[in-house]
């Protein structure tokens, strides 16, 4: 009897020693280790000491939503930042700025309190959001300003705290509304613009002003003053002034700056802002070696936008030559035509709008019955928009998706128009031109598309299979008749040889 108590106490105390393992493997996280044990992470948070967020003379107008909190997890053997969250207070901005929810979704708002979740961060990886929107208020003075404090947390990190001085900015300063226009321009040449800007505002520019020129899509910036700083690539600049510029002035550079265009360009946009707050932005490193630039007087006229562009076109083109075929085959056939264009360049289009593309005037005699394509493993019948009209012209952009497959920069692009051909028309020819805004070479635009019909076989021939038809059908009723008198004659013979 001891014997069977026992064993029935050890039975229930394995079976307990089993669920609580399950339950512990169940329950119980995996949490990456450190190097040494800890599996605690550091977290670094890249915010400026100062952030500016409007200009005085925008007051209650302004608005400003750049301002980002982004954390990185330092790279080590700790393993992910778990469940990251940053709380910034907005209490310091009261008369200075009102403040909104920021966020894509992942922010919260408690009065002048927010919180965003970033979540599990991992190692060596970063999360940004901005926390808050800004909104001017009107009455400020430049240089006004008030500070917000944040905090970051994760549930393996120690916490990180800091505060940022947000600041009311100086006057604003406009540059031409109308852009420049610069063409024909030579790449290696030298071409020239001078920056403007002026001050509608009630405030001076205390602090001085400054000049962020950018040149882009195959531009350089070729002046060098010495109170100007550039890139590597000499491709953006900074230049710093010390004129107080003054309520309702205008200024111009005292010199032009000098740009060039990039060997095998085709367009280029040089733009340029002025700022009342002269702070060099990181990466412009490189310090001018020219006389310096200074500014000058000048009139106010057409100063109302926020940034002055310069675009240019160069002389490169982009020559296009149809690749044209001929409609062959019978009367009723359906055949596949080769159309497109050969890209001779030497210029290359930068975007889809640019690359132009041709048009399609199908031979007299024949229908267009489809222009199939594929793209992204699916497709469709009309890979070039049709005429409303009869006798109208397929209208082909070669930088359109339905010609993703078929696009060859700089080579051949062709595609496969199913042409049926309803009628012989002697000499009857189609015609293909191609276009695009930089081809300067109009002679070998225009190319034609002969038909080449020949007639119809017999069988397809409308008549002429009617009347086959219907001689068969005679013979055959003929021959039938026959069969059946002879039958019938049979037939009555044999019941006259019975009756005798």
């Amino acid at each position: 009897m001891l014997r069977r108590i026992r064993i029935a106490r050890r039975r229930p105390s394995v079976l307990t020693a089993c669920l609580v393992a399950a339950l512990a493997s169940v329950v119980t996280p995996v949490v990456p280790a450190a190097a040494d044990g800890s599996g605690r992470v550091s977290l670094r948070v890249a915010v400026p000491a100062s952030f500016r967020m409007y200009a005085a003379d925008a007051g209650a107008t302004a608005v400003n939503s750049d301002f980002v909190v982004p954390v990185t997890v330092e790279g080590g053997d700790g393993g992910p930042a778990r469940d990251v969250r940053v709380t910034v207070d907005t209490s310091g901005l009261d008369g200075v700025a009102r403040v909104g929810k920021g966020g894509g979704g992942n922010c919260s708002q408690d009065g002048q309190v927010f919180t965003c979740g970033y979540g599990d961060v991992q190692n060596g990886d970063g999360e940004s959001a901005a926390p808050f929107t800004l909104s001017g208020v009107d009455g400020v003075e430049p240089g006004d300003s008030g500070r917000v404090t944040y905090t970051v947390v994760a549930d393996n990190a120690a916490p990180v705290t800091g505060n940022i001085r947000m600041t009311v900015g100086g006057p604003s300063l406009h540059t031409p509304a109308d852009d420049e226009s610069a063409d024909a321009v030579v790449p290696g040449t030298s071409r020239t613009t001078t920056p403007r800007f002026a001050n509608h505002s009630r405030f001076t520019a205390e602090q001085g002003v400054a000049l962020r020129v950018s040149a882009d899509d195959g531009l350089l910036l070729t002046s060098r003053p010495g109170n100007c700083f550039f890139d590597a690539s000499s491709t953006s600049a900074w230049c710093a002034f010390s004129t107080r510029a003054a309520p309702g002035t205008a200024y111009r550079t005292s010199t032009p700056l000098r740009y060039t265009a990039a060997a095998g360009k085709l367009t280029g946009t040089l733009s340029y802002t002025w700022s009342s707050e002269p702070e060099r932005p990181a990466g412009l490193t490189v310090r001018g070696t020219d006389p310096p630039l200074t500014l000058t007087g000048t009139a106010d006229r057409g100063l109302t936008g926020d940034t002055g562009h310069v675009n240019v076109t160069t002389t490169v083109q982009v020559d296009y030559q149809p690749v044209a075929s001929t409609v062959r085959g019978r009367v009723g056939d359906t055949v596949t035509v080769r159309l497109g264009v050969r890209d001779n360049g030497p210029g290359r289009p930068l975007s889809a709008e640019t690359m132009g593309g041709f048009t399609v005037v199908p031979p007299e005699g024949t229908t267009v019955t489809s222009i199939p394509y594929t793209f992204e493993d699916d497709g469709g019948d009309w890979a070039c928009v049709r005429p409303k009209k009869q006798g109208g012209a397929f209208v082909c952009g070669i930088g359109s998706d339905e010609f993703s497959g078929a696009l060859h920069e700089g080579g051949t692009t062709v595609i496969g128009f199913r042409v049926r051909i309803d009628r012989r028309v002697p000499g009857a020819k189609g015609t293909i031109r191609t276009s695009n805004p930089f081809d300067r070479t109009p002679g070998n635009d225009e190319a034609a598309i002969p038909l080449a019909a020949s007639p119809a076989p017999p069988h397809r021939t409308a008549h002429g299979s009617t009347v086959v038809r219907t001689a068969a059908s005679a013979a055959g009723i003929a021959v039938l008749v026959v069969l059946v008198t002879v039958r019938r004659r049979r037939r009555r013979g044999a019941a006259a040889d019975a009756d005798s």
